[in-house]
């Protein structure tokens, strides 16, 4: 099982990088995957750069409680060809 270390938004559309225990940085496109109730204000980008890692659940995290799990970010997600360096949220 995988866990997400750190977040970052990249500053267009529904692009994140995460950052996951095995310190790889991985890209992933979230906008095809905000459906259903609990992810309608993510549609709001003010409000999806509002993402953050919750440690308890060990994954990335919005203020209404929506979130992933970290397996499924590193299986829809692509290896981040950017240098390896730690991660600021920018929410």
């Amino acid at each position: 099982m995988r866990w997400i270390k750190d977040v970052k938004y990249l500053g267009q559309g529904y692009m994140l990088e995460l950052c996951f225990d095995n310190d790889e940085h991985r890209q992933v496109n979230l906008q095809q995957y905000l459906t259903g109730e609990i992810f309608e204000p993510l549609k709001d980008l003010n409000f999806f750069r509002q993402v953050s890692v919750n440690t308890d659940i060990d994954t990335i995290v919005w203020p209404n409680n929506a979130d992933f799990s970290p397996d499924f970010l590193y299986e829809i997600s692509e290896s981040s060809t950017r240098a390896a360096s730690p991660l600021k949220n920018k929410g």
